[in-house]
């Protein structure tokens, strides 16, 4: 029976992926410290779309929470689950992953970002999730109470009520987002400092690649995903196509110079949001690791709006993508000129080779 199982729940771009990153690959060393990832990181994020019942989830995939939760069980020391899309389930959801992971000691780890940064995440994690709508759309959809989603899904307070309420007090945690600038091994500290992971134990990379877009190359993508209709439906059609091939491949390697975000006509609505949010986290009985006023937008930073890019240098970005896409598709086919070809020979190597252990076994056996 597992001893403590530590929930680390989000929110999305809070440095998750960089502390994921970390655990990952020092899993053996943590391992031998009696602390267990279960799985794998592809099996946190199916047993997420599991829990939440995601319409987009693959049903044919091997984990789903229950089997997650199974094996986390039968571990006798602490287990950690990290994923970034468990913050956005429903609270009968998020009391089924409480129980089943029972009698357990269980803890709920959150992450808390300003909203002047967390803003405009939301909207480009939309917008790489299929989304259509701009920039100013999305904004005042938040000023009118029309996207809850927001609220739910990448701010702490409201995931600390649905998952933070199902444990003690003294199990509910809090990680505030250092400012922008500051080392990226704070944070981990923080996340290390909860599960009880001994400094110098993992050794950390640099933060991985998970860059946000630029304004012209998210506004690319925004016009592509208005023009795909039906074709390349969330989740792993998307993925597999227009993430591999225009996100991954060419849109994350770009300068990606000009920055879009909360213009200044914005900034005391911001900063008012972000003071009753502050207050909200106050009067919540939980342990906050750093500090709440890391919460209050400290940089606002100069960034533009739906209307810095036009038409002439958006067509010209535009035209740049798939000459990089012409370039992508091309090291593709050199890479895989003659695939049957290759499965054949690689088919024939393992045959041979099966061949000769048995033969070296033969031999053995009937040596004096």
């Amino acid at each position: 029976m597992a001893r403590r199982v530590y929930l680390h729940i989000g929110a999305p771009k809070t440095g998750s992926t960089f502390v994921q990153n970390v655990l990952w690959a020092n899993r053996d060393r943590l391992t031998g410290a009696g602390i267990l990832l279960p799985g794998s990181a592809v099996a946190h994020d199916q047993a997420m779309a599991d829990l939440r019942a995601a319409p987009w989830r693959d049903a044919e995939v091997y984990w789903t929470w229950d089997r997650l939760a199974d094996k986390a069980r039968k571990w006798s020391g602490d287990v950690i689950i990290s994923n970034e899309g468990l913050g956005a389930a429903t609270a009968e959801q998020a009391a089924h992953a409480v129980r089943s992971l029972g009698p357990a000691e269980i803890h709920v780890i959150v992450a808390g970002r300003d909203l002047w940064r967390t803003l405009p995440s939301f909207w480009q994690q939309s917008v790489r999730a299929r989304a259509g709508w701009r920039f100013e759309e999305f904004l005042r959809a938040v000023e009118e109470g029309r996207c809850e989603a927001f609220w739910e899904n990448h701010t702490a307070t409201r995931m600390l009520r649905r998952w933070g309420d199902l444990v003690p007090a003294q199990r509910r945690h809090l990680v505030t987002v250092p400012a922008p600038g500051s080392p990226h091994e704070i944070l981990w500290r923080r996340f290390a400092g909860i599960v009880g992971i001994a400094d110098g134990l993992c050794e950390l990379t640099a933060p991985s690649a998970n860059p946000s877009l630029g304004a012209a190359e998210i506004e690319v993508l925004r016009r592509v995903n208005r023009k795909l209709g039906d074709r390349y439906p969330l989740r792993t059609p998307y993925r597999r196509v227009v993430h591999r091939h225009l996100v991954d491949a060419v849109l994350k390697r770009r300068a990606n110079e000009l920055r879009f975000g909360v213009g200044p006509d914005r900034v005391g609505w911001v900063m008012d949001l972000a003071e009753q949010q502050i207050k909200e986290l106050q009067d919540y009985p939980c342990r906050v690791v750093g500090d709440l006023d890391e919460l209050r937008p400290a940089k606002l930073t100069p960034t533009a709006g739906d209307d810095a890019v036009d038409d002439g240098h958006l067509l010209e970005v535009a035209i740049e993508t798939i000459v990089d896409m012409l370039g992508h598709a091309d090291s593709l086919s050199a890479g895989t000129e003659h695939p049957a070809e290759g499965a054949l020979s690689r088919l024939r190597n393992r045959a041979a080779g099966g061949v000769r252990r048995r033969v070296r076994r033969a031999i053995r056996r009937d040596a004096p």
